[in-house]
């Protein structure tokens, strides 16, 4: 039974009004990001590359096995935001890292 101080979304897709707890799941369940093994990536966890990448605009080249610590997950399941040592801004794409 739910109580009325439940809030409710209105789904365009089934044309429902739904509990926005059942929506924010769904949207999550939808928006699942994966590493290059398919390993589910969340906030927060660390990866390790697994190919040598340059990095643009920094002159620099971060190596196979580097280890980037605290990702962020972006809109876009592709990619993760992060930081490593004076690169500010980093977005690496999903298939060139592997969950540590």
């Amino acid at each position: 039974m739910t109580s009325q101080n439940d809030e409710y979304i209105y789904d365009e897709v089934t044309g429902e009004w739904r509990p926005a707890a059942e929506m924010a799941a769904a949207k999550a369940a939808e928006l699942s990001v994966y590493d290059a093994s398919g390993n589910v990536l969340a906030d927060g966890d660390s990866v390790t590359l697994i190919k040598d990448l340059k990095v643009k605009g920094a002159n620099q080249t971060l190596k196979q096995g580097t280890v980037i610590k605290s990702i962020r997950l972006t809109d876009n399941p592709e990619e993760v935001d992060c930081r490593y040592d004076g690169i500010k801004g980093l977005v690496l794409r999903t298939e060139f890292i592997r969950k540590r």
